[in-house]
């Protein structure tokens, strides 16, 4: 998961930037609870999935209370292909190839190579709050007005939404598991 440079939101809260949004700080609390980020990169990983959609479908559906349907799930994904791809993933991509840099002691540009994972670690996690950003405001437009759903039964039924737009056969149960614990229990906690 990444961060997002600032854009101008209508709705940014007062002494906040505009890219500090309730989805972002949802985000980062969900992705640090036990077990999360490594159930989410198993996704991305085995299915190609934008973990940023994924948190986005938990957000809805946990914090607020809405169901997304398969078109909506598209159109959220059809937003922020085009960034991700170009990128979120080329600098995941960079950071990925200069590891082994990192880790090679004997090689003297070891540090300078830490150095420079370090600027593009942050700088992909720039990206991803920008993907969630555009993800944000998207929502603001097309979400606002609908009926909330108890957000258990939304957090299911976004989370089996987004796994079937990446043709992932999963049964009722088998949602990412810590990822509903933990969205739920972010919305239990701001409740």
């Amino acid at each position: 998961m990444v961060s997002i440079a600032p854009n101008v939101m209508s709705d940014a809260m007062p002494g906040h930037t505009a890219d500090d949004t309730p989805f972002w700080r949802f985000s980062l609390a969900v992705y640090a609870a036990n077990g999360v980020a490594d159930e989410c990169l198993e996704l991305q990983e085995s299915l190609g999935l934008d973990v940023n959609l994924l948190l986005f479908a938990a957000f809805a559906g946990a914090v607020e209370g809405v169901r997304l349907d398969a078109q909506d799930v598209a159109a959220a994904a059809a937003l922020v292909e085009g960034w991700h791809t170009d990128i979120v993933r080329t600098l995941r991509a960079v950071r990925r190839t200069l590891k082994p840099m990192n880790l090679d002691h004997k090689d003297p540009l070891q540090g300078a190579a830490a150095a420079l994972r370090t600027q593009v670690k942050a700088a992909e996690l720039d990206a991803e709050k920008i993907e969630q950003t555009m993800l944000w405001q998207w929502s603001r437009r097309q979400l606002d007005a609908r009926n909330q759903a108890p957000r258990d039964a939304a957090l299911t039924a976004n989370l089996h939404a987004m796994l079937a737009h990446y043709h992932a056969a999963v049964a009722h149960e088998a949602v990412p598991p810590r990822l509903r614990a933990a969205a739920l229990a972010f919305e239990s906690v701001k409740s």
